[in-house]
């Protein structure tokens, strides 16, 4: 029996913002001439992706602190039909040398300072980078709500948020929180079988799959454990003419809390193969071949 093909769109939670299933990500962004970043938004455009994630940390070290932003900035400066053709998703909480900051004051200035960069006057999901312990669930509330009642931003969503810092955290925010944005990868299933999903499923929660082709083991796989989940993609890959990593992300969203694999490349073409990523119906069979390699023992 074969498992549903995941729908080329789908909504962000609750907000009532439709997204497409595939997500493009901005962690190498910064690095690019303008053109060759007009180029790989282009690609995603043609993938059929309309929803881009960002954050302001992206550029720090090689580029600098916001400057993927910037970047995004200049690309709608120059082509303001960019940003109307995309759900444009940024992230702040984290500050060198802190680490992190989820206080009232700091978060309306992160807001603020990416709408900035940004050139925009609206971010359509605004997430917390990494949870801040030292900041009382009822502080970011309030500064979220401000956010969202002056209309800088249109929805709210975590990243890399346990269970219990998301349950706590919407039981104090009167903004729901309509996505998370945890590691997951057919070589990190710690996701899959923690219950992270399972709440996702019940909070109506969008599941940003970061970094889905395992940091990039997927292609090169480095030991016997990563050999063993390339070969299971690569046997359903070949049966549907696709790449191996189109089959990676495939896989994650073979899973009914339906999880959106950000693609990481900045390479055009890559970024347009993702799309084939829908042309896979998996059967139960396959999807657990790759479940069990990725674990390491039979299924109990």
């Amino acid at each position: 029996m074969t498992l549903p093909l995941p729908p080329h769109t789908r909504p962000l939670g609750k907000s009532g913002i439709e997204i497409s299933s595939l997500a493009w990500g901005m962690w190498r962004f910064a690095g690019l001439e303008l053109s060759a970043a007009r180029a790989a938004i282009d690609a995603a455009f043609e993938a059929g992706i309309t929803l881009f994630d960002t954050a302001d940390i992206y550029g720090f070290g090689d580029q600098g602190f916001g400057k993927a932003e910037e970047l995004l900035g200049h690309i709608f400066a120059q082509a303001p039909e960019y940003r109307d053709r995309m759900i444009l998703a940024t992230k702040g909480g984290i500050t060198p040398p802190t680490p992190y900051d989820s206080s009232v004051e700091y978060l309306t200035k992160a807001i603020n300072d990416s709408l900035t960069r940004l050139r925009t006057d609206r971010i359509d999901l605004w997430q917390i980078h990494r949870p801040d312990v030292l900041t009382h669930p009822q502080e970011i509330a309030r500064a979220i709500e401000d956010a969202h009642t002056a209309g800088k931003i249109r929805a709210f969503g975590v990243s890399n948020f346990t269970q219990a810092q998301i349950s706590t955290l919407a039981q104090f925010s009167p903004v729901p929180i309509v996505s998370t944005q945890p590691e997951l990868s057919p070589l990190r299933i710690d996701t899959v079988e923690n219950g992270e999903l399972d709440q996702a499923i019940a909070m109506d929660l969008a599941v940003m799959a970061w970094s889905p082709l395992g940091g990039g083991r997927i292609g090169d796989p480095q030991n016997a454990r990563e050999q063993n989940v390339a070969t299971a993609l690569s046997a359903v890959a070949t049966a549907h003419g696709v790449s191996r990593t189109a089959a990676a992300y495939s896989w994650i969203m073979a899973h009914p809390a339906r999880p959106i694999p950000i693609v990481g490349s900045q390479n055009p073409a890559r970024i347009t193969e993702a799309a084939d990523a829908f042309k896979i119906q998996w059967t139960r069979a396959d999807w657990y071949s790759v479940l069990v390699a990725a674990r390491g023992v039979p299924l109990p």
